[in-house]
This record gives C-alpha cells, structure tokens and sequence, in this order.
C-alpha cells in the first residue's frame, strides 16, 4: 500500500511538472526511467552550485554537442539566464529541461550520496545506572533529524519491546520502552530534538502537532529483526501540561504464532477450548487490562477454526493482526460507528464466526448474545478483573438472563508475566509468611490438578546475564477458564439470590477452574516465574 501510495504521488508530481513546463516554455523530461541510471556529468557544477540553483548537468557538450542542463519549477529565472549568457559568451550552445522536485532529489542522491552513519544501539539501564541513560541520552540527541524516528522504532524491535512511551517533562522529554511487560526509561531527549521526531511522527501517521483532543494515528515499517516482515504500529498521542505525550504500540505478529500450542496452556485448559472448537456455536469472552494478550488468544483460537468451509468475519477497532481467509471490517469508534450495529449488519452475511474487538455496552451485550444463540459462534473481549468479575458485571448489565445462560459457553481470564531466564535465575527459600501464604491459596486447588509438595517450598529469583541483563527472557501467559457448568447456569438464570464475585469464583472453583492466583503461583513453583511478577499482575 505504501508503494501504491507513493507511485500515485510521483505521477502526479510528474503530471504537474509537465503542465508547468509548457507554461516556462521548456521541454520537459521524465525523469523515472533515467535519473536513477544516466552518466553523470562530473566537474560542470559544484554541489553547492546544483544545491543553490536546483540544477544538474545532464551533458558536457563535447563534440559539438550543446551542454544540457536540468532544472526545476524552484530554480530561479536570474539562475538560469546567467549560466546561459556564461555559456553563450564562450561560443557554447544551452539546453534547459524542466524535470519534477522528486527528479531532482533522485540525481542529487548520486551526486551527493548520503554519508552512512553507524549509531551506537540502544541499551536498557538498570536502576541507579545514570551512565547508560546519559549515553543512550546522548545518542538520540547525535541522530539526524531525519532518521530519529526510525532509529527509535528500529531499536524497539531489536529489544523486542511491545511499546515506546515518549513523555514530555519540564526539563526535558523522557523515552521509556516496554520490554517483557515492564517500562524501562532508556533515555531522555531536548524539547528542540522531540519537535523534529513529532513532526516526522505526525506526517507519517496522519495526526497533528497542533491537536488539543487524544488523537490515534497508524503507520508501517519494515522490521529491521525480520526483514520481509512489516511492523505495524498504532500511535496514540494525548496533550499535557508540558506538550504532547505520545505512545508507539508495536505489532509484529507472526501468523504462524497465531497458534494453541504456542500459548502455553496446560493439557486440561487445551481440552477445554478444544470442545468449544469442536461445536462451535454460543458466545466465548476473554477478558484481562490492556497489553494481556487477549488479540493473541482471540486470534490463535480463529486461526484453529480458519478452515475453506467456515465464513469467519471480524470487527475490530482498529485492524492490528490480519489473518489470510478471515473477512476483517475496520470500525472506528471514534467516529460515532458501533460493535453493535456493524455486528447486525454482518450477520446479513451469513457468517459461521464472528468476532467482536470489545463488548462495551449493553446493545452490543445484548446483540452478540442473540447472535450466539442463533448458530454462530461470536468471539469477544471484556474489561473485567477476573473471569467471575466478567460474569458479574453482564449480569449487572443485561440482568439475570435464560438466554444468556444458553449463550455463553466460557469465560477466559488472562494474564501475561514475565518467564525467568532458565540460564541465571537463582533458587531460594522463602520466609515462613510467604510460605504460609502460598499453602493457603493453594488449599483449595480444584481436584483432579497435580498438587505440589508444599512441605518444603522453593522459589526462584531473577539473575542477570548479558542475554538477559534483567534476569528475565520472554513472557507467559498465566490463565483462568470458567466452563458454564450447571451451577453457573443456575446462577445466571437467578435460581440463587445475592449474586456476588466471590460466589461466581467459588461455584466455579467447586466446579474445577482453576484461577489465575492458582495458575501462577504452580509456574512460579516450578521456576517459570517469580511470585513478585505473580503479585505485579494479579
């Protein structure tokens, strides 16, 4: 798209130029073919002479040849009479043609070729470590103005983070990225330096520096970790105090990553989405904060159903992963458009699943249900704190309802943490109140999971190494599933008074899910994690 984008822009700019020529009374040259692979034309001008007068020699006239000389429709007149009165003084014929801006910036690229400049990479500093912030301080403020932007994001995607937050202050501007889920401040930048990189965020993802309202903005580059592969990013920009905030979000999904086994799930949690897979009808809900990889799991659980006799049809706002055979309708928000209305619209096409960016308010509630009970299957995410906590505040929303007892088949709640790097993390006992505390939210683990030996209790702690200077390396996903058993059912149908979080949870727990708490703390148990990352998210 973006080189769609750009050929329509230069032929414009070259239908332009010609319209202008013949109004200077020049001939005009098309430069697309030749400016890229024409001889130059060494010692006629000076670079200074080419820059000043927005001109280039195109031939020397030898052999009685005239000499040849490019210009454009910003080369100045007096400029152009003075080296044709110089060359006619010397017995010399002169030749002007007209070519485009683009033209002229193509033949001054081989005239004057951009000098490489190698910039140190970014690192991340620990606490306390001021030497590194003013290093990677100084770096940002040595990159030339217009590659700033594109070094930040290039040295994002080496570090892997999800998300670049630039922050103005009083003093200065600070950039922040999230590497694993957690924001390191790796630098901070003059005022003078943030305006240039605002003007190039703002150009290239169509918002405004002069903006009072948040504003969301998109744009695409190539990933400098995965050549081939385009990362997409989503802006968000919000005025301060001290100037426009913005944050980078980074997109690199991989398709092929897009998938149940790459999730991390125990065999009992695959079983349970895999019967839901198997009979795919009724309504499923992830729900966690933002940045807790519901897109992944919504999409991975789409690309297992993505099959030539299934019609899978998404709403999303904004489109962030793009899934080959899926049908995926943009809805902005924004603008005054809804989930709710778009989902009637979309159930017109006779789809088998349909998926819902959010469920945000009581029509759209009401409409993925009355659509999961009519033989499609209907995807979507929810804010909520806890898979029960979602149950609750639906209930809260449209009621205690028979039909949505029908519709809804689970409930997903999830968490990402960071995983311990396996080759520095460093084993520990821990004191007897931690351990206490372990052995009471372990006491009512659901039967039928393995139950560890909570006799002795080791844990673990982060090391650092220089792969993995924090002492942690990816992240993981920790998880709740609540089945809609039969005494769930009951108590959405309102057979029971005095519905609460706690009585949700529990049911469910009688039931056999095990909570996030659970899930974490057995994979901080076994090394995966820490009970610091548990404690950070739950």
């Amino acid at each position: 798209m973006p080189d769609e984008q750009a050929e329509k822009y230069r032929e414009q700019e070259e239908r332009n130029t010609q319209q202008r020529a013949s109004l200077l009374g020049l001939k005009y040259l098309d430069t697309r073919s030749t400016a890229k692979t024409a001889p130059l034309i060494p010692d006629v001008l000076t670079l200074q002479e080419m820059y000043q007068g927005k001109m280039v020699p195109l031939q020397d006239g030898g052999d009685d040849q005239p000499y040849v000389f490019a210009v454009t429709s910003t080369t100045p007149q007096s400029v152009i009479k003075a080296t044709k009165q110089a060359y006619n003084d010397n017995g010399k014929a002169v030749d002007f043609l007209l070519i485009s801006n683009l033209g002229f910036r193509d033949f001054m690229l081989r005239y004057d070729p951009p000098k490489e400049v190698h910039y140190d990479d970014v690192k991340i500093a620990k606490d306390g470590d001021n030497e590194t912030l003013q290093a990677v301080s100084d770096t940002l403020e040595s990159v030339s103005t217009d590659k700033i932007l594109d070094y930040l994001i290039d040295q994002a995607d080496r570090l892997n983070a999800s998300d670049i937050h630039i922050e103005n202050q009083r003093e200065n501007v600070r950039v922040r990225l999230r590497v694993d889920g957690a924001l390191h401040p790796v630098a901070t930048i003059s005022h003078d330096k943030y305006r240039i990189l605002q003007g190039s965020l703002a150009s290239r993802s169509n918002i405004s520096t002069a903006a009072t309202e948040p504003q969301t903005g998109h744009m695409q580059r190539e990933s400098v970790m995965q050549p081939g592969r385009l990362l997409n990013m989503r802006i968000e920009t919000v005025p301060t105090s001290y100037g426009m905030d913005a944050v980078i979000r980074l997109f690199n999904f991989d398709e092929s990553m897009l998938m149940l086994d790459k999730l991390g799930l125990t065999e009992k949690s695959r079983e349970r989405i895999e019967h839901v897979i198997k009979h795919p009808h009724g309504l499923v809900l992830v729900v966690g904060p933002t940045g807790s990889g519901k897109s992944t799991t919504l999409f991975s659980i789409i690309n297992a159903l993505n099959e030539p006799s299934r019609k899978i049809l998404t709403l999303e706002d904004p489109v962030e992963i793009t899934v080959p055979g899926v049908v995926q309708i943009p809805v902005d928000t924004g603008q005054g458009a809804s989930f709710a209305d778009n989902l009637r619209a979309v159930l017109r096409l006779d789809p088998d699943i349909v998926m819902v960016g959010e469920i945000r308010d009581n029509d759209t509630a009401k409409t993925a249900i009355q659509a999961s009970i009519t033989g499609h299957l209907v995807l979507s995410t929810f804010h909520a704190s806890s898979a029960a906590a979602a149950f609750s505040r639906i209930i809260d929303m449209i009621g205690q309802n028979p039909i949505f007892a029908n519709a809804i088949q689970m409930v997903l709640s999830q968490r990402l943490v960071r995983r311990l790097d396996d080759a520095s993390k460093t084993a520990y006992e821990p004191d007897e109140a931690t351990k206490t505390w372990i052995r009471e939210s372990l006491a009512n683990l659901p039967e039928g999971i393995e139950r560890p030996n909570l006799d002795t209790i080791t844990l673990y702690k982060p090391g650092s190494s220089d792969d993995a200077p924090f002492g942690y390396k990816g992240r993981m996903m920790i998880m709740e599933q609540l089945m809609v058993t039969d005494g769930i059912q009951a108590l959405i149908r309102g057979e029971m008074k005095d519905i609460n979080v706690a009585k949700i949870e529990q049911t469910a727990i009688n039931d056999g899910m095990m909570t996030m708490l659970h899930d974490g703390l057995l994979k901080a148990l076994k090394g995966e994690t820490t009970i610091e990352e548990i404690n950070r998210v739950i």
